[in-house]
């Protein structure tokens, strides 16, 4: 009989789980769970959102509630985390499409029976009568405990991942009124969060705002030069050797990206929606268990990835919106380790951004927020001040500027000279009207620099530009010059972009900016801004040692290696990550303290009781003999 002291959230986080002391605001949202309260959840990827309901869940079933079912939209996740689990020593369970028939009659059984703790199931499987009729068999004998619903922006319009089966979630809250609801998400603004609350019949429902900050995040943006060679240059300087995702806009870039990078010598595989969906599942388990891969995506890649030692995530393309870009960026440094987040963008990303939104099918309100949405993420990218305090901001959090950070970013680093643009907004806004009017053509980019900077082309000729009063007004300043100010233009909608030519034109507001009433101030360009090699102390120079293990000695060293072999087999034996049998965090303190019997390595963080009786003695027989 489990006694009432080893039911508390602190001795379960402490036998089960093998940490000391909660984060954040987790007590809090652990001790409204377990009493039955409803709540919406928001914190930051590797916050440590799921003990959040998986603490509450072995409470509550040690209570004789039940079994707590997990909302989850990825198969990949819920192998993972219900292998972790049983590794722990809780039984979980999951149902979806990779089970057969009578394995799923197991998980059934196992479920019905009362001894199952958690089960994960994706929305789709949810709603289907035969599992609601599982459910309200549960419910009506009082043995349906909680229902957690991860992920939950996939429920608004307004989030960054719509998914039309979590909008039947809502039946959760007519068919049991009585059984506990957590809505958890790692980023939503605040018109996200009014959906989900809407939605999922949320409204007497706690919130709990967990700060957005990822303080051993490094925050980098760089204007695209050869987005391709800073990349390389980036890895190479910073990153040799450590896993780490890169984002892509296309199939095609992904897939030409990862066979880049792997003649470089760079291992790298390619993930996307249009990929086989058996080679997807090989490509993501070879990244969730092999270390130093570098994984090229498409967004169709990366919700619910627990890997907590990805040390880095690049754009080579402009996300959507700050949403999709701090969900991203937030895949790096789950460990708590040093990681970075890397952009670059150009003014192409900033003309297919806006053209996508035009053309897209949406209604105009549902646009005109989105619009808002890109030029929050655009105001980031061109930002002179501190990007970080700027990301909390979008949040509703206040921050102050992360000069004395320990992960501070570029800006605050380095802070960039800035010039007074409203003047060169305003010539270009009048050559684009000056096509217009005569003969009321429209023009690109190209042509429009051209024009600015007095080139006599082939193109100026025939057109007879070199005759506009705006031919040569610009020649003070670079293309690259220009190529920023058109692209602050696009992004604050003061020029609109048309047609398969992207050709430009002004918009209504473009009249206040023509009659001086609108300021502009840049950063300064940078030429080749990427070719500085940027410190990290003992990391830069690309060394290939896990970041977890950067304060170890030369004899502590060793002891981490051998236990990282050693875990690589029980990881493979099991079918599971590296990091669900123990993180490189918990082998590096080990490594470090050298515990002599079971009860000093009992004190490890991330030393569970299962996990010390099942490998207790075999690692201290690697460390002590």
């Amino acid at each position: 009989m489990t006694s009432p002291a080893s039911n508390s959230p602190a001795a379960i986080l402490h036998d089960v789980f093998g940490y000391g002391a909660f984060r954040g605001r987790q007590a809090e949202i652990i001790d409204h769970a377990i009493a039955g309260g409803d709540a919406l959840v928001l914190m930051p990827t590797g916050g440590g959102k799921s003990l959040c309901y998986q603490v509450p869940a072995i409470a509550r079933h040690r209570a004789g509630l039940g079994v707590t079912v997990v909302v989850s939209p990825l198969i990949a996740l819920m192998h993972d985390q219900v292998g972790a689990l049983e590794e722990a020593g809780v039984h979980a369970a999951f149902l979806n499409s990779t089970l057969s028939l009578p394995e799923t009659q197991q998980v059934e059984r196992e479920m019905m029976s009362g001894r199952l703790v958690l089960l994960y199931v994706a929305p789709e499987r949810l709603t289907t009568p035969r599992m609601l009729g599982q459910l309200d068999s549960l419910y009506e004998r009082g043995q349906l405990s909680l229902v957690a619903i991860d992920e939950a922006h996939c429920v608004s319009q307004w989030g960054h991942d719509f998914r039309a089966d979590y909008l039947a979630l809502n039946l959760l809250h007519e068919r049991y009124p009585r059984v506990p609801r957590l809505a958890l998400t790692a980023t939503a603004d605040e018109q996200t969060r009014a959906d989900i609350v809407d939605r999922l019949a949320l409204g007497e429902a706690r919130r709990f705002v967990s700060s957005f900050d990822r303080p051993n995040l490094r925050y980098t943006v760089v204007e695209k030069d050869d987005a391709r060679r800073q990349l390389l240059q980036f890895i190479r300087d910073e990153h040799e050797g450590d896993a780490g995702i890169i984002y892509c806009l296309s199939r095609r870039k992904v897939e030409e990206t990862a066979d880049w990078l792997n003649a470089q010598g760079i291992a790298a595989l390619p993930y996307h929606a249009g990929l086989e969906a058996e080679l997807r599942r090989q490509h993501q388990n070879r990244f969730l268990r092999e270390d130093g891969l570098v994984m090229v995506a498409t967004i169709a890649f990366g919700m619910g990835i627990d890997k907590p030692d990805v040390r880095f995530v690049a754009h080579l393309d402009l996300p959507k919106n700050i949403e999709s870009y701090y969900q991203e960026t937030g895949r790096a440094g789950r460990d708590g380790l040093p990681a970075d987040a890397w952009m670059a963008y150009g003014l192409a990303d900033v003309v297919n951004m806006r053209r996508m939104i035009d053309d897209s099918p949406a209604d105009e309100f549902f646009k005109r927020s989105q619009r808002g949405k890109l030029e929050a993420l655009l105001a980031l990218a061109e930002a002179h001040d501190c990007r970080r305090a700027r990301l909390l901001a979008y949040f509703g959090e206040p921050s102050d500027a992360c000069a004395a950070h320990q992960s501070a970013c570029d800006n605050c680093r380095q802070p960039p000279a800035t010039w007074e643009a409203t003047e060169a907004a305003r010539k270009a806004l009048s050559c684009i009207y000056r096509f217009h009017q005569n003969g009321g053509q429209s023009f690109g980019v190209v042509h429009l620099i051209d024009v600015l900077r007095g080139r006599m082309t082939d193109k100026v000729a025939q057109y007879g530009h070199e005759h506009l009063s705006t031919f040569g007004i610009g020649a003070d300043l670079s293309e690259v010059q220009w190529r920023a100010v058109l692209r602050q233009l696009i992004a604050l909608g003061h020029v609109h972009v048309e047609g398969e030519y992207s050709t430009l034109a002004l918009t209504e507001s473009a009249r206040a900016v023509l009659r001086g009433e609108v300021s502009m101030r840049l950063r300064q360009p940078s030429e080749r801004t990427s070719r500085a090699k940027r410190s990290r102390g003992a990391k830069a120079g690309g060394a290939k040692r896990s970041a977890a293990a950067m304060a170890l000695d030369g004899a502590s060293l060793e002891r981490f290696d051998m236990l990282k072999a050693w875990r690589a087999g029980v990881a493979k034996e099991h079918n599971l990550p590296a990091y669900a049998v123990f993180n490189d965090a918990t082998l590096a303190e080990m490594a470090q303290r050298v515990p002599e019997s079971l009860a000093a390595l009992s004190e490890i963080s991330g030393v569970g009781a299962k996990k010390l009786e099942a490998y207790g003695r075999d690692i201290l027989r690697m460390l002590v003999g």
